[in-house]
């Protein structure tokens, strides 16, 4: 008889892949165990095998989308090119405008403002409005940075509230660049501009647009007070839809060959029940004084330091709430015609109603003082008068009053 095969030995295993703790006895039989063993090598394998390819591909992905299969990545970009603009574009009038254009700061009693100014001449005259140099009539200090970034000292020459517009100069300043001078008589309705200024104190900033309306009656420069309107401005505006905002005022409105037309002066805002200055910003309803204007006032100021006023010599009812401009009619507050004057001549009585100006209606007192305050001393007017109402057209020579 053959002998009996030994019996087999317990075998301590551990087996990832078998149920139990692997800390007893394995109760699969050996060979099964080697089989499930097995199984585990070849299942890891082909993770890892996953794993490597994985990787192996996503670096070649980015590999190849970081151009590394092509060389060096080069975008395309245009040239250089011509670095001139044309003469009549925005960007040619700026160039040759922008270093004529100055911002002034002035400093009074702690406040600081900022508005724009002009070159008009090598010696150093800087137009501006009134309203921008105004505090520093009283003690204030001026000074004027230019587009290179100099900056120096001005002093005031001559200002008028009247037509809100003010001379400074500055002194010991070489290389000026004067800006050319239109006429604001020329312009007309749908004429390109651009306004240079420094809006909320960004010098330089340069906007363009169209000259939308003229002859705009408007009131700019301060307000009235007791009855007091000598820092009220009355201006025949041009209207413009140039973006300008506070800090504009006083700097140019340039026409397509880059002459000065206008004074940017004030600016009409969401919400304002009158023109003025506050701090909104631009809905493109901008106002200029026109640069004949401007320029008759700038040379006075130079000249004499004050400026003179075109007057009919009249007290006007500014309640009146009729169509046209009253002549005061009880002379309250003096005379209603001032005795030799202008009016007196041609006739004019008080409670006449002065419907027009060479031919243009006029609404109301204040779109007269507009009218008149738009001529020289010395124009000869022709004005539509009615009385007891019959209308009658009269002639007059302007006289002159002093802002000073």
């Amino acid at each position: 008889m053959a002998p009996a095969p030994p019996a087999p030995q317990a075998v301590w295993a551990y087996d990832p892949w078998a149920a139990g703790t692997g800390t007893g006895p394995a109760t699969a039989a050996p060979h099964s165990r080697e089989v499930r063993v097995g199984r585990g090598k070849l299942l890891a394998g082909a993770v890892v095998v996953a794993l490597v390819a994985g990787g192996i591909g996503g670096g070649i992905g980015v590999y190849l989308e970081r151009g590394g299969g092509g060389g060096r990545v080069t975008l395309p970009q245009a040239g250089v090119g011509a670095g001139e603009r044309a003469a009549g574009s925005v960007a040619g009038i700026a160039a040759r405008a922008l270093p004529g254009v100055v911002t002034i700061h002035v400093r009074a009693g702690g406040d600081q403002s900022t508005g724009t100014g002009f070159v008009l001449d090598k010696a150093g005259h800087i137009l501006t409005n009134n309203h921008v140099v105004q505090a520093a009539a009283t003690g204030g200090s001026i000074s004027v940075t230019f587009n290179g970034g100099q900056t120096a000292k001005a002093t005031l020459v001559g200002r008028d509230g009247g037509y809100d517009l003010a001379v400074i100069k500055v002194s010991g300043v070489s290389g000026l660049t004067p800006l050319a001078l239109g006429n604001s008589d020329s312009v007309r309705v749908g004429d390109s501009v651009v306004a240079i200024g420094a809006p909320f104190d960004l010098a330089g900033t340069v906007t363009t647009g169209i000259i939308s309306a003229k002859e705009r009656p408007i009131t700019a420069g301060g307000r009235k007070k007791s009855g007091d309107s000598s820092d009220v401005s009355y201006v025949d505006a041009l209207q413009t839809d140039a973006p300008i905002n506070p800090g504009n005022s006083g700097g140019p409105l340039m026409d397509s060959q880059a002459r000065v037309i206008g004074i940017n002066s004030a600016i009409r805002s969401a919400g304002d029940s009158d023109t003025g200055h506050g701090q909104g910003g631009s809905i493109g309803l901008g106002f200029a004084i026109p640069i004949n204007q401007a320029k008759r006032v700038a040379e006075e100021l130079i000249n004499t330091g004050r400026a003179t006023h075109p007057v009919i010599g009249v007290s006007l009812d500014m309640g009146y709430a009729g169509d046209g401009a009253r002549v005061n009619p009880d002379g309250s507050g003096g005379p209603a015609v001032t005795p030799g004057g202008a009016a007196d001549k041609a006739g004019i009585r008080p409670g006449d109603v002065i419907k027009k100006v060479d031919g243009v209606a006029v609404h109301s007192g204040q779109e007269l003082i507009v009218k008149v305050r738009s001529h020289r001393p010395g124009d000869d007017l022709g004005l539509t008068v009615e009385r007891d109402g019959q209308e009658r057209t009269v002639r007059l020579v302007l006289g002159s009053a002093s802002s000073g």
